[in-house]
């Protein structure tokens, strides 16, 4: 979700030689401005020309000795079921809500997160599941001790740890995206590329991919680095009913060996084994009944039960429909001490790396595992 650094640091592994590689398909765009270095001593001290971070806790590491078993299934329980449909715990009197647009997205300010109730975390996993993406302003998450941070986002599920991204020592559950001050490979990038956007939904590989998703900015550009959201629910309801039919009963095959194909050829680590799983190409939210197409180009590779060219077809143009559909699109501006939720179930997500070459953009994800995802009959 944002570009490399260029400079090494402690803690990577150094042979990649000694790293299995997978055979894979291919490497996704986002993949590639993936973080794997930076200069740490100008991020704890900075620069003439760029402070310090002013999260130094948050600062990535690349752990060779964090090696996990694979993930075992278990039982998931979305709190939205239990939730009071009009938010009185969520939203009161002194809440500023601002819809970003009528079908996905809402800015929120006067209520704080980290002091929510019991009945207020479960209004807010289904008001992120009606909104699909809610960004939350002045927020203390950032200020929190990890741990806490971790103990809040785990009400939501099992915390998920990649299996290649940095994090802060001590807290692989937490998955960062950083580009340190100084930094201008996005510069290399843009030689051989027309674009940074990606659009997918997180780590979809999994079993049990995310849902309910928090993502929160540590240090950020000046203007620019924002994310785009689209609405994967209004997505699948554009579609014709016959067309809507035929994507019924069909499952996807969703792929993380490119990802760890992608950590491997830079050096980095591989915390577990690369997964491949099968999910309905149409799945539905266990709280709110909807149906969303639940494919995307960085790890989706195709449809069980179709010849290359038919899958090919389809798939590209699920893809397109999506990345076009600005119509059912978002887009979330970053501020200081600003948390984006999101459900992944629901959305997929882009950032942009059009922010002026050099300045620093962090950020921190707390990412609860959700249930696996499964499809109720078609309904015409």
């Amino acid at each position: 979700m944002a570009p490399s650094a260029t400079t090494a640091t402690a803690s990577l592994v150094t042979d990649a030689s000694k790293l299995k590689l997978y055979p894979g398909h291919v490497e996704g765009v986002y993949k590639e401005l993936s973080p794997v270095v930076y200069k740490k001593e100008d991020e704890l001290k900075g620069t003439d020309e760029y402070a310090a971070a002013k999260y130094p806790n948050y600062l990535p590491t690349w752990n060779k000795d964090q090696v996990y078993p694979p993930l075992e299934p278990f039982e998931h329980y979305d709190h939205g079921r239990d939730a009071d449909p009009t938010f009185p715990n969520l939203i009161t009197k002194d809440t500023k809500v601002s819809h970003l647009t009528p079908t996905i997205g809402t800015e929120v300010e006067g209520v704080q997160l980290s002091k929510l109730s019991k009945a207020g975390k479960d209004e807010l996993a289904r008001y992120v599941a009606e909104r699909k993406v809610v960004a939350f302003r002045n927020q203390d998450f950032a200020d929190l001790p990890i741990s806490e941070a971790l103990e809040f986002g785990g009400y939501f599920g099992r915390h998920h740890i990649h299996p290649t991204s940095g994090s802060p020592e001590g807290h692989p559950e937490i998955h960062l995206v950083h580009r340190g001050a100084g930094d201008k490979s996005h510069e290399t990038f843009f030689k051989t590329r027309v674009s940074s956007v990606a659009w997918h939904s997180d780590i979809t590989y999994e079993q049990q991919p995310p849902g309910t998703t928090f993502l929160y900015i540590l240090d950020t550009p000046d203007t620019g680095g924002d994310t785009l959201f689209a609405n994967t629910v209004e997505a699948y309801e554009r579609l014709s009913p016959a067309f809507q039919k035929l994507l019924h009963g069909l499952k996807a095959t969703h792929s993380g060996i490119e990802q760890v194909n992608a950590s491997v050829k830079k050096g980095s680590i591989k915390r577990r084994e690369p997964v491949v799983n099968e999910h309905p190409i149409v799945r539905t939210h266990p709280v709110t009944g909807e149906k969303s197409l639940f494919v995307n180009p960085q790890f989706t590779r195709d449809i069980v039960g179709l010849k290359k060219e038919e899958s090919d077809a389809i798939l590209n143009f699920l893809y397109e429909h999506i990345a076009w559909g600005a119509d059912f699109h978002a887009r979330v501006k970053w501020q200081e001490k600003t948390v984006v939720v999101w459900d992944n179930r629901s959305v997929q997500h882009t950032a942009l790396v059009d922010w002026k070459s050099g300045q620093r953009r962090h950020l921190a994800r707390i990412t609860p595992q959700a249930e696996r995802p499964y499809e109720t009959p078609f309904e015409g």
